[in-house]
């Protein structure tokens, strides 16, 4: 097989795989969360209740998808394509196993960085477009929420690149193979959580959204398939950032012989899921003023701290 259908269906099966990943996770959430909960969860629809998804994807394209008469139209419609793709790009740059990459950039860690800054533009159009007061108020908390907790974001993993030398991701996994970057960064690594969960509006962190206050936020006006991509978006955020923390301080595809490499990686990204919906069973929401406030009193000097005694050990070295 030649070089051009080989990188072909890498790109497929990594498209493939995020999507059938993010769509399994609307299933693996309600199994967890009722588990948790000490609930039944979903039961009716297939063994175990495993076509609900299914289902659901069935009743989304099946709903009426309306445009409000009110909205900006053009706009309204481009904002959730906006999350879908960016999103998905970002999947080129996971190092799947030795070898496997869609993309091995050598500035992988500022391509996540660049591609997930445009991902606040959904936000932003998706709320402004709407007309709707409650749809633009989302809409801000989501782009300060985004905008700020990319500070933190950014500098948690200089840590690790310092460590490595490379913004490669290949680079960063090859370098864990005695150590992985959790125990000399795991400052870093809870602040890459935390800014993670922030940057994807994921409950504890879903004020842009909270239906307590915004009804549904950005997505107020929205139903059909444009409502179901800002869901689907959602959890692939879940996806993507669980993949990159199980790349950047899980040791990516390390592991013992036994299992072949991609399969270690996939064993961590469910890992990193399913605590990341453990989260949304266990913590309540805070306010906005909170959130924002941990972000830059508490975040901020920790993730410096980090930088500078990790400059000042591999200085002394």
């Amino acid at each position: 097989m030649s070089e051009t259908w080989t990188y072909i269906l890498v790109i497929a099966g990594v498209i493939l795989a995020a999507l059938t990943i993010a769509a399994g996770n609307i299933f693996i959430e309600r199994r967890l969360l009722s588990l948790w909960q000490d609930r039944l969860g979903p039961n009716r629809v297939g063994p175990f209740g495993i076509l609900q998804v299914v289902a659901d994807v069935v009743k989304i394209f099946t709903k009426e998808d309306w445009v409000p008469r009110f909205a900006d139209r053009g706009i309204f419609i481009l904002s959730p394509t906006i999350v879908m793709i960016t999103t998905m790009i970002v999947f080129a740059i996971i190092p799947l196993s030795p070898g496997i990459v869609v993309a091995d950039l050598n500035i992988g860690l500022l391509f996540f960085f660049g591609f997930s800054s445009l991902g606040a533009y959904s936000l932003v159009l998706a709320g402004w477009s709407s007309n709707n007061k409650y749809a633009l108020l989302g809409a801000m908390r989501g782009a300060s929420q985004m905008l700020s907790y990319e500070v933190f974001m950014g500098l948690s993993l200089m840590g690790v690149v310092m460590m490595t030398g490379s913004f490669s991701m290949v680079d960063i996994v090859e370098a864990q193979k005695n150590t992985w970057f959790i125990v000399p960064q795991f400052v870093g690594f809870l602040i890459f959580l935390i800014a993670g969960l922030a940057e994807s509006h994921r409950i504890p962190f879903d004020i842009p959204e909270s239906e307590s206050e915004l009804v549904a936020g950005f997505h107020s006006e929205y139903s059909g398939m444009k409502f179901g991509m800002f869901f689907v978006g959602e959890y692939l955020g879940i996806t993507l950032i669980s993949a990159l923390t199980a790349t950047l301080f899980l040791g990516g595809w390390n592991g013992p012989a036994f299992l072949p490499p991609i399969a270690w990686l996939l064993i961590k990204v469910f890992g990193m899921i399913a605590f990341i919906i453990l989260l949304r069973a266990a913590l309540p929401r805070p306010r906005y003023d909170q959130l924002l406030g941990f972000g830059w009193k508490i975040l901020l000097p920790l993730s410096l701290l980090n930088l500078l005694i990790t400059g000042a050990i591999i200085l002394s070295t």
